[in-house]
């Protein structure tokens, strides 16, 4: 593993709780919830965050971009979204969003030349990824920039986990794991039990069925735990992700690298102890090493 691509795995802790953290917070809710969403489950509010980018996008793109949750899911969502409010009502409303939720959780440090720097780091390695291939990274790269240094450094960080994210659908297909094999072979290698994998949307039927598919080729034992040919693919697909992610950090550098994520810390610090982010995340940050 290049060294490139170990700074791309430590940016993606540093940077992905930032992002996340609209999917979680209350503030996150209670605006979605004025635009007229449900917000009994997150997802509604989640499909329409995260879409928005893209537009008006309909039920295909959505399934293209999104690649891990079933077909049926997505088809309840996208794109009836819109049909609550319009794409750039959303885009308006998730920065109001963050900014409510990072003054709620740092108040008067999301100002101050520390959190400028930071966006300003931030934002460099933002527009210099490379977009071809990656859609959602390029979406999110056609918005305006905020003007507040807060709202920056979440935009940046957006742009870099669906940068990543992007990548990633590209390593799962290169393993040959469909959108419900790459779940259920991820859960075989422990990232997270199986039943938070459940908001996905796959029946238990579809999870059984890409088991068989993934036994048949020796990748997980009869108990769906990985084999030791089913780690080694997960390996690959992790190793890969990373080395797709790494571009950026290699043009800002490892010392500038360090220095975001030392200013990211506050931020970072803000939002884990506030408890908004799931204890176990099915993106397996706290449990999948990085590869040798």
């Amino acid at each position: 593993m290049s060294a490139s691509s170990r700074l791309a795995r430590r940016m993606w802790h540093q940077l992905e709780p930032v992002h996340a953290v609209l999917y979680f917070s209350p503030q996150a809710f209670a605006e979605a919830g004025a635009l007229g969403y449900d917000v009994e489950s997150r997802w509604p509010s989640y499909f329409a965050y995260r879409t928005a980018p893209l537009g008006r996008a309909g039920t295909r793109l959505a399934m293209a971009t999104y690649y891990s949750f079933s077909p049926q899911m997505i088809a309840e969502h996208v794109p009836t979204v819109w049909e609550v409010a319009s794409p750039e009502q959303v885009l308006r409303t998730r920065l109001t969003a963050v900014d409510q939720t990072y003054r709620h959780l740092l108040g008067g440090k999301v100002t101050g030349p520390e959190a400028a720097e930071a966006a300003e780091l931030a934002r460099r390695a933002a527009e210099s990824v490379t977009v071809a291939g990656r859609t959602f990274a390029a979406a999110n790269l056609d918005l305006p920039w905020p003007d507040e240094p807060h709202l920056v450094l979440w935009q940046a960080a957006t742009v870099l986990r669906e940068h990543r994210g992007d990548g990633h659908l590209v390593a799962l297909q290169a393993a040959g794991l469909d959108p419900c094999e790459s779940l259920v072979s991820f859960a075989a290698v422990g990232a997270a039990p199986v039943a938070n994998f459940a908001g996905r949307g796959w029946s238990d039927q579809e999870w059984a069925a890409a088991r068989e598919r993934l036994a048949a080729r020796g990748l997980v034992d009869s108990e769906g735990r990985a084999t030791d040919e089913g780690r080694a693919l997960r390996d690959q697909v992790e190793r890969m992700t990373d080395e797709l992610a790494a571009q950026p950090w290699r043009l800002l550098g490892e010392e500038r690298s360090e220095r975001l994520a030392q200013l990211n810390s506050p931020f970072l610090g803000a939002v884990f102890e506030a408890g908004l982010l799931p204890m176990t995340s099915t993106l397996g940050i706290a449990t999948v090493k990085a590869p040798d």
